[in-house]
């Protein structure tokens, strides 16, 4: 399994959007799910920090996540310029092997 880790601040008024986007059947995981690779997202709200976040994208393995963004990435990037507005900031934490 592969997965890629996303940090993001959130302001207060946009959460509701955020979570809507970014969760498990946001705009993002309707994307992925296109590929049969795709194993799914867990969307993490910091505990303790308000408007801190992690998304966990999991797929088959390095090269299913590459071919998706290879095949896919007009589309990605649509997303991405589409839920711009919703971060306050976003960091990617890295990129697994599991």
């Amino acid at each position: 399994m592969f997965v890629v880790v996303w940090q993001f601040d959130i302001a207060e008024e946009k959460v509701a959007a955020f979570e809507a986007a970014y969760g498990p059947e946001g705009a993002w995981a309707r994307l992925f799910h296109t590929s049969p690779d795709y194993l799914g997202t867990e969307l993490l709200r910091d505990a303790y920090v308000p408007g801190s976040y992690l998304t966990i994208d999991r797929w088959a393995s390095e090269d299913a996540f590459r071919a998706f963004r290879k095949d896919h990435d007009a589309a990605y990037e649509a997303v991405d310029r589409s839920c711009d507005e919703l971060t306050s900031r976003e960091n990617r934490i890295g990129a697994y092997n599991v």
